[in-house]
């Protein structure tokens, strides 16, 4: 702080003098320590009064300390009694009246207007806060956080996450932007024993946890519920149905309703029904919305520049689609015989229009079908519903997904065993799938059987998409390298570098666009980031090797990540200049999720790649569906939605917190070093093994 604004905070509390006390880490500078003044510290209180109203010419630069102890402690004289201050009756149990004339919000951080007015709205009201990638939700998570922690100093603040890696991040941010004690703080997991979490739940008081570990201990009576007073639900989108988010939220109210809802997303949600369903789900009685096209973000956003490109399938997939499209109409037309379904056109049914179909079929089976007839159509659905999926990855992600997935219906290991036996028996199919099975049964696109100048393994473009995938990568790293930066050609990382982010919802395509990717080292440094599921032919990731996967991605181990739909929601990445979608989905949700990993520090690039057709129309609905939502929203979103009119007061009446700025002091944030806990005993971790890698900087051994 300068000098003059010190005189105006002063000022602002009505006196003119300092007094000294040394910093606490943790705390904002000069604040005390939660709980009433105790009766001996009253001496100390006026002495220090005394002596700094001795000071003749105000506050020099650096006396942050000075000019904060002496407001408060006047702040404090100023509160007096309790009924003097509150109405009989109106008190809350567990709030700290000698807290609760301000709310603390830190200007060691820049100020933006629109945090500080989400931080605000987060105070007193339920509050859907929805905002772009990149632009502090965290922040304001953080900073509300903070303040019920003050107001109630026995009382339990609760950070919900959906995955254990951004657990692990948002609890660092959020301690690196007020300070918290991490000795009041506590990370819970699902390995996290339950004797254990009993005692963690007695004995902190701000928890990071997924919202099933929380559920857990809710329904077993480990949390103490009603001593939740604030709870902020991260990637509020998924509070859909039956969603943990929502089963939290529930078993809560049957303890109290004396609790702060604070909901964080960078998309409502699919449609607008989706969007009613969060806030009805999350009792949100306050939406806080911006778009990028918001005035008061605009001067912290940077451009996002989206470029699409639509494909033809080719010769190879035209004809396996002909074969396919075969093997739908003979399993379908059982169903349309039947009066099952009504859909005639084949080519575009999709897999979720037969589920609702089966839905309805369930609901209301028609009278002239028997019970061996609706067994039947039973498992012609079910038949119908995996064939479909097969489809849409031909279509979307090429040749060689399609095979991955048909071979673990043939092999067994998805226990489909109906599904593999009526299949056996089309000749059809069967014809199809040898001829897949002759390409890619080595279990890698890179193959033997096409030989390159220097008797290298040529690569097998499965989909046409890869092909421009593989331009717009090396376009890309080539025109950077040209403009002088030295991290594009395998260099020493130090200085300003650019990092790809490929995005592909199917494990096998995440693979094989990595493999491809591979061939063009040192200039392409390619890693994959997937869940911790392990599949047949593929490893998961647990939580300590993803964490380390970002941590040599953001530090220029790796300049690619190829990363399923793990990368896309909230993890802290780093920056990214280009974002390539490998495939898109009807609903905007996960496009406004990877479209937020760029333009974070400046301008980025986004490149949509479609098939010709299903694909192209999905990705158009997509966009219109997301630009109808906001506009919904932002032009009468509290007319349109029914918002919750319950929201409970969380400061006793007669009592409004003043916003109070000050520099908050925190300290380093202990952490286990992730990438020494992963290669320890010797051991390579396994991500660095995944493409022969021996340290972190993505070259080859």
């Amino acid at each position: 702080m300068s000098g003059g604004r010190q005189r105006t905070l002063f000022q602002s509390w009505g006196t003119g003098a300092s007094a000294r006390q040394p910093r606490t880490a943790g705390r904002p500078v000069g604040l005390p320590a939660q709980g009433r003044r105790r009766p001996e510290d009253e001496e100390e209180e006026e002495a220090a009064i005394a002596a700094a109203q001795a000071v003749p010419g105000g506050f020099e630069d650096g006396e942050d300390d000075d000019v904060l102890l002496v407001a408060v402690f006047e702040a404090e004289r100023g509160l007096g009694s309790d009924s003097q201050r509150v109405e009989s009756g109106t008190t809350l149990p567990g709030f700290d009246l000698s807290a609760g004339d301000v709310w603390i919000y830190p200007n060691n951080w820049p100020i933006r207007t629109y945090q500080f007015d989400m931080v605000r709205a987060a105070l007193f009201h339920n509050t859907l806060v929805c905002l772009p990638t990149g632009l502090g939700k965290t922040f304001i998570a953080a900073v509300s956080m903070y303040n019920f922690y003050r107001w109630y100093p026995a009382g339990k603040i609760v950070f919900m996450a959906p995955t254990k890696p951004l657990v692990a991040q948002q609890i660092e941010a959020c301690y690196k932007v007020m300070g918290i004690p991490q000795s009041h703080m506590a990370e819970m997991t699902g390995h996290t024993q339950a004797l254990n979490r009993q005692n963690i739940w007695n004995t902190r008081r701000v928890f990071f946890l997924t919202p099933q570990v929380m559920m857990n201990d809710l329904s077993r009576g480990a949390c103490p519920a009603t001593d939740v007073k604030c709870l902020v639900v991260d990637e509020a989108h998924k509070a859909l149905g039956n969603y943990a988010y929502c089963q939290v939220v529930k078993e809560l109210c049957n303890y109290t309703h004396q609790f702060r809802v604070l909901a964080l997303t960078a998309t409502p949600g699919g449609d607008i029904k989706a969007v009613q369903q969060v806030i009805s789900n999350l009792m949100i009685s306050r939406l806080e919305v911006r778009c990028e096209d918001s005035i008061d973000i605009q001067p912290y956003s940077h451009q996002r520049h989206v470029e699409k490109f639509v494909l033809p399938l080719g010769p190879e997939l035209i004809a396996v689609q002909s074969l396919y499209l075969q093997v739908l109409e003979a399993f379908t037309r059982r169903l349309l015989n039947t009066g099952a379904i009504l859909h005639k056109d084949i080519a575009n049914l999709t897999k979720y229009q037969i589920v609702l179909s089966r839905e309805q079929f369930r609901k209301n089976p028609p009278g002239n079908i028997g019970g061996v007839q609706r067994g039947m159509a039973e498992g012609d659905y079910a038949l119908c519903i995996s064939l479909y999926h097969g489809y849409e990855l031909l279509l979307q992600m090429g040749l060689r997904s399609l095979y991955a997935y048909l071979e673990g219906i043939m092999d067994g290991s998805k226990g489909m065993t109906r599904v593999c036996n009526e299949l056996c028996r089309n000749a059809v199919f069967m014809e199809m799938y040898e001829k897949l099975k002759g390409t890619f049964s080595s279990g890698s696109t890179l193959l033997t059987s096409e030989k390159g100048p220097e008797n290298e393994k040529q690569f097998i473009y499965s989909h046409p998409k890869l092909q421009k995938l593989e331009e717009v990568v090396l376009n890309h790293f080539h025109s950077w390298a040209a403009s002088g930066d030295p991290n594009t050609s395998g260099g020493k990382v130090d200085g300003p570098s650019t990092r790809v982010m490929i995005f592909s919802s199917y494990r096998h395509s995440v693979q094989e666009i990595a493999e491809m990717l591979s061939r063009h080292q040192p200039l392409v440094k390619v890693m994959t980031f997937v869940g911790h599921a392990s599949g047949k032919n593929t490893k998961g990731f647990t939580q300590k090797e993803q964490l380390e996967v970002m941590r040599c991605f953001r530090e220029g181990g790796y300049n690619v990540l190829v990363s399923t739909c793990v990368g896309e929601e909230g993890l802290d990445i780093g920056e990214v200049d280009l974002i390539i979608c490998f495939d898109v989905q009807k609903s905007p949700i996960r496009m406004v999720q990877r479209m937020g990993r760029t333009g974070r520090k400046r301008d980025g690039r986004i490149v949509v790649l479609l098939a010709e057709g299903r694909e192209e129309r999905t990705y158009n609905q997509s966009q219109c569906s997301k630009r109808s939502i906001y506009k919904t929203i932002l032009g009468n979103g509290n007319k349109t939605f029914h918002l919750y009119a319950n929201s409970p007061r969380m400061v006793p009446n007669g009592l409004n917190p003043a916003v109070h700025k000050m520099y908050i002091t925190t300290g380093e944030y202990e952490t286990n070093n992730v990438s020494r806990n992963a290669t320890k005993h010797g051991r390579k971790s396994s991500i660095q093994e995944s493409f022969g890698y021996s340290k972190c900087t993505g070259t080859g051994e």
